[in-house]
């Protein structure tokens, strides 16, 4: 079966002094979802699959549109920050060289909740049920850069998954899985359907 694992659109700054973040796309977030559902729209899945977070949700619903299908919510799919009161994208706390970009990219934001290596077990096991329920079929996870981090970590056996790449914004990342367990990438940061149009990828552009 073939997996896709795509990474949401760019969100809007969302930053509470309490409660869930959980931020919208911004306007050109739903134009790199449209553009990501146009790219797909001559392949055939069989399912599609979305973090139960706003920003995945919503980078789904073109897809699933074009696809006809249902988006079924996948809550083993959320990010590791999922029930954090802010929300700024990467791009921003790197402009700014803000301590929480330098604590990323030394591996040392934690979530008091959950433990990181928890978190990451759970979602390889998620993605993983998900492989099993769908035999020679193809299907998409809308997740997170976390999930994508911890996933393809997990394939290619890096010992520190939390940031050894950087997955840019409705990146699409392919995974053949086979029967027999075998898992092998055959694209990552697939980003064809931004370029030339004017819309930002990330921190590197596509």
């Amino acid at each position: 079966m073939e997996l896709l694992l795509i990474r949401h659109a760019l969100p809007v700054r969302r930053e509470l002094t309490e409660g869930r973040a959980d931020p919208e796309l911004s306007e050109a977030g739903h134009h790199q979802a449209q553009h990501l559902a146009t790219y797909l729209s001559n392949e055939r899945l069989h399912a599609i699959y979305a973090s139960p977070l706003r920003r995945a949700q919503q980078t789904a619903q073109p897809l699933a549109a074009v696809q006809g299908l249902e988006i079924m919510t996948e809550d083993g799919v959320a990010e590791y920050d999922r029930d954090s009161n802010e929300y700024v994208p990467i791009e921003e706390l790197k402009a700014a060289n803000d301590p929480r970009w330098q604590a990323m990219l030394a591996g040392d934001w934690q979530n008091p909740d959950i433990p990181r290596d928890e978190w990451e077990r759970n979602v390889v096991d998620t993605v993983e049920r998900l492989v099993e329920a769908h035999p020679s079929q193809k299907i998409a996870v809308v997740c997170h850069g976390g999930v994508l981090s911890a996933y393809l970590g997990w394939v290619l056996k890096v010992p520190d998954s939390q940031s050894f790449f950087y997955p840019n914004y409705t990146s699409i990342h392919r995974i053949a899985a086979a029967r027999s367990g075998e898992r092998s990438i055959l694209t990552v940061n697939e980003t064809f359907h931004l370029r030339g149009t004017g819309l930002p990828t990330g921190l590197y552009k596509g």
